[in-house]
């Protein structure tokens, strides 16, 4: 599959493996794979995102990923159905904190080890990859670029998905950007 991706796909695939190593995580996830979108410059992603969510929105976009992290990863769909339960998924992670010290939840362990050397894929982020080849064949796309990852990114649902969403980043607000031509 990789030999389908572009220039700029590769790199954010190889940005989100930095991401991941520079934070000590224990393998990279979509959220790593949102970052190395973010860093991109001058490719249909970059400037869709530019465009939907601007430079300015930038910080709440990365303080909402946070916040998840800090909930275990757990989207607000998932919070409110702990929440029909009777579970308050907020005093949970109070506890844990309490317990444990900051964000203890959020699954940062810089100590965590990688015995192969190289950075393993989250299910979750080998599911965007998965789907950024089925979203370039369903737009009739010989290749895999940067915006099919994102577009991916959109439609695969989970915190990541909904932090994009909560700015503006829909999958058809950036089908409709990097379909439009002046991109």
């Amino acid at each position: 599959m990789f030999e389908r991706f572009t220039k700029a796909a590769r790199a954010v695939v190889k940005g989100a493996v930095e991401h991941a190593e520079r934070g000590g995580a224990a393998v990279v996830t979509e959220e790593h794979l949102l970052l190395a979108l973010l860093d991109r410059e001058d490719t249909r992603a970059a400037d869709a995102l530019r465009a939907l969510c601007p430079p300015d929105r930038r910080p709440s976009l990365l303080a909402a990923l946070a916040e998840a992290r800090r909930r275990a990863g757990l989207s607000r769909a998932d919070t409110e159905a702990l929440a029909d339960l009777g579970i308050d998924v907020g005093a949970v992670v109070a506890r844990v904190e309490e317990a444990h010290g900051a964000g203890a939840l959020a699954g940062d362990r810089k100590d965590a080890g990688w015995r192969s050397g190289r950075r393993s894929f989250s299910r979750e982020a080998k599911a965007v990859l998965e789907k950024s080849l089925r979203v370039a064949l369903a737009r009739k796309d010989r290749e895999i670029g940067d915006e099919h990852l994102l577009l991916a990114l959109t439609a695969t649902g989970g915190v990541v998905a909904e932090a994009l969403a909560d700015h503006g980043v829909t999958y058809t607000a950036v089908e409709d950007a990097v379909s439009s031509p002046a991109m």
